[in-house]
């Protein structure tokens, strides 16, 4: 069974699969190689400045010609001069997380740049439909770095209810199986982060990559729940340092405070002990680093065997 969604229509891609656009970790080498393999690859801007991302932009244009995105973090100082930069350069796709993207939303539809932001909820989904948005990512707590409340299994059933765009389904995906489950819900494709991490064109320090390929299931935890802004990240000495700190008492002001810089010491520096290593609850399944095809071939054969033993009446 060919495995092709409406998604893969609306995005003038192979697979209904996108790459998670992480900070420090979704770089152009990895968006493209991901958008080359059929799925849809995207740049993660984080808080780093335009002229960066638009060096990025220019490079993933030099490795491919299929479509591919940007992640935008609205809560970065550089949001807005990233959206004009978008719209400059006529980027397929922008996701979008951390507040509203509606103001942007004409200015990127008047140059056909499809618009996906990331959702928790279903009255955000309901919001962002209301604004124009093409599609909601629905992002499951399972995920890796910051997360909502609500995990994958209900979350994604609920907003593909409330909304008539497509939905794509984020949070604890990472092979075929996942995607049969997510199409099963209602969702027109998945988006993965953690496991295109593992991938040799990701551009992470290697102590990440092994941290990953060791990772047991519950070697994940959430940090910072009293501040509001909870996060997933591999258990380490910060992690711990974190969690002991939040028993204490701490302000919101000292432990986000604590969280600074900690992101790109892991990623780029490579410290995994003092770092931050966001990361979803799949990265006990990483037991390889392999090529982004490989990834993506790999999702997409198990899904389509999936899908006709199901057809077959094989349970």
């Amino acid at each position: 069974m060919k495995l092709r969604t409406s998604l893969c229509d609306l995005l003038g891609i192979e697979y209904p699969i996108i790459q998670g656009g992480m900070a420090w970790v979704s770089t152009a080498e990895l968006a493209a190689a991901v958008s080359e393999a059929g799925g849809l690859g995207i740049i993660g801007s984080g808080h780093a400045p335009t002229e960066w991302l638009e060096e990025q932009i220019k490079k993933a244009k030099s490795i491919t010609k299929k479509p591919f995105g940007v992640n935008v973090m609205l809560m970065s100082p550089f949001a807005e001069q990233n959206m004009e930069l978008i719209i400059r350069e006529r980027v397929p796709v922008v996701t979008t997380g951390a507040g509203n993207p509606g103001k942007y939303i004409p200015g990127l539809k008047e140059v056909g740049t499809r618009v996906i932001p990331v959702i928790p909820s279903v009255a955000l989904a309901q919001r962002m439909a209301k604004a124009g948005v093409d599609a909601v990512i629905a992002e499951g707590g399972e995920s890796g770095g910051h997360i909502g409340e609500l995990s994958t299994m209900p979350l994604v059933p609920q907003v593909v209810d409330a909304v008539n765009i497509p939905v794509i389904a984020a949070g604890g995906f990472f092979d075929g199986r996942g995607l049969v489950a997510a199409l099963a819900l209602g969702a027109k494709g998945i988006q993965m982060g953690t496991r295109f991490m593992s991938a040799e064109e990701c551009t992470i320090h290697d102590n990440v990559k092994e941290v990953l390929i060791k990772a047991k299931d519950r070697d994940t935890v959430v940090t910072g729940r009293t501040t509001g802004h909870p996060v997933r990240i591999i258990r380490n000495k910060l992690a711990k340092q974190f969690e002991e700190r939040e028993r204490q008492g701490a302000s919101v002001e000292e432990l986000e405070k604590m969280g600074v810089g900690r992101l790109r010491l892991a990623m780029v520096e490579g410290d995994v002990q003092e770092g931050s290593v966001m990361a979803g609850q799949i990265c006990g399944m990483i037991k390889k680093v392999e090529p982004a095809r490989d990834i993506i071939q790999d999702i997409v054969t198990g899904a389509e065997r999936i899908l006709d033993r199901l057809s077959r009446g094989e349970f």
